[in-house]
């Protein structure tokens, strides 16, 4: 006879829960875009034609992965690949993410730098928790993707630096010059979720000699060092002449202290098959190892061994992002556009020219008209008048209700990318 459990459940649950959970679990805030989501599930299962332009993600209607990479997945299933990998990543996968830097980045990183995780995600974390101590300061610029809830995570002291339109939304040397003294860590993002801008060659050589120069300062007061946890994993989705840049190679002294985060789910539009790597020195990576060890969060076996083979064959992971680019070029291009032609027809939008990963940043301008008090509202209004979803970039910490959005292109057509700024051009005339 089975034992019905809910039987013996609290009758309120949630306040009991709350007896014996963590501050950091009470505290903690679920994503803001999963709540976003419910609204577009809503009007999709009222039979709503919605343009979802919401998910960072790649809809494999859209986007499949490269048939070598689905092969080389097959095929070491079927060779019985299925146990647990060492914590720090197969041998080949290390090799071959060692080469494929050297190759394309001319960045030659000892293997023993190299650790690769399920996906980005736990590298950033790994970072974190290697790095910092509650209550140390890390400095972020907003907006960008999660920097808030991983220092809520490990009780460190975050400090957003709010970035402008006019910088393309990234930080300038001058905005993080006041805070070098007292940050642990400084965390960089470019290509830049959620706006789809790059850092330039003269701003990013600035910050880093400046994390350089605080550091050097440093070892002759035996403070701890300044770290710089730099997330490239839309490096190689750079768009119409961009050349993406990074620390290392523009300030070869800051590698001690540069913590590089890559990975295969954006270039491959291979999400689902969690692979990152990190590029750290070897101290660092082996603590970063231990951590994540202990959670497991290393990439599956089959996969790493697929990510190995993908990235030895240079000429197909050459044209497989060659035609990444161009399929992504397309869909931006199409929004770019067509909103600029809505905003010189004196309408209330604007974008910022994409320059790499799969985001455009729009800003629909009614901020302050009746009914618009919030970048929600405006939000919700968008979705409702013209069936596109969009994200506020309130969602990555952003503290101003000014009308910038972020539209991401991973799950939508060339065609759904035209038909939605017709429908945003009508709804806009309307008012």
């Amino acid at each position: 006879m089975s034992l019905v459990v809910a039987e013996h459940l609290p009758t309120d649950p949630e306040a009991e829960a709350r007896r014996g959970l963590s501050a950091m679990a009470l505290g903690i805030v679920g994503s803001e875009i999963l709540k976003i989501a419910a609204d577009v599930r809503r009007m999709q299962a009222e039979g709503q034609q919605v343009v979802n332009l919401t998910v960072g993600d790649f809809a494999p209607s859209e986007f499949r992965i490269p048939r070598r990479l689905e092969d080389a997945v097959s095929a070491a299933i079927a060779e019985g690949q299925t146990n647990y990998p060492p914590s720090d990543g197969l041998p080949e996968l290390r090799r071959a993410v060692r080469s494929f830097l050297d190759r394309e980045l001319g960045l030659d990183y000892p293997l023993e730098g190299i650790l690769v995780s399920g996906g980005a995600r736990p590298l950033l974390y790994g970072a974190y928790r290697a790095v910092l101590d509650p209550g140390d300061v890390v400095v972020y610029p907003v907006p960008s993707w999660n920097n808030n809830h991983y220092c809520h995570m490990v009780g460190a002291v975050g400090i957003p630096v709010v970035c402008s339109a006019e910088d393309s939304f990234l930080p300038t040397p001058e905005l993080l010059a006041p805070h070098l003294r007292t940050a642990r860590m400084i965390v960089l993002n470019s290509p830049l979720n959620p706006t789809g801008t790059t850092f330039s060659e003269e701003a990013l050589r600035a910050v880093t000699q400046a994390i350089v120069d605080e550091n050097l300062r440093r070892q002759q007061t035996g403070e701890r060092a300044l770290y710089l946890l730099y997330d490239q994993v839309y490096w190689t989705l750079t768009l119409h002449g961009t050349r993406h840049v990074d620390p290392i190679r523009l300030v070869p002294a800051s590698a001690p202290w540069v913590i590089l985060v890559d990975g295969l789910s954006k270039a491959f539009a291979a999400t689902g098959l969690r692979v990152g790597w990190s590029c750290a020195a070897p101290a660092v990576t082996a603590r970063m190892r231990d951590i994540l060890g202990h959670v497991g969060a290393w990439a599956p076996r089959p996969e790493q061994r697929a990510s190995a083979v993908m990235l030895d064959d240079a000429e197909a992971t050459h044209a497989w992002l060659d035609h990444m680019r161009t399929e992504i070029a397309a869909r931006l291009d199409a929004l770019y556009d067509g909103l600029s032609a809505l905003r010189a027809e004196g309408l209330p939008v604007e974008a910022i020219a994409p320059a790499g990963a799969i985001y455009l940043s729009a800003r629909f301008d009614l901020a302050g008209r009746a009914g618009f008090e919030t970048n929600d509202a405006i939000r919700k209004w968008v979705l409702a008048t013209s069936g596109t979803a969009v994200v506020p970039f309130n969602a990555f910490a952003y503290p101003h209700q000014d009308g910038w959005m972020r539209l991401s292109i991973g799950a939508v057509s060339v065609a759904q990318c035209h038909a939605c700024v017709d429908r945003i051009g009508a709804a806009l005339r309307s008012l």
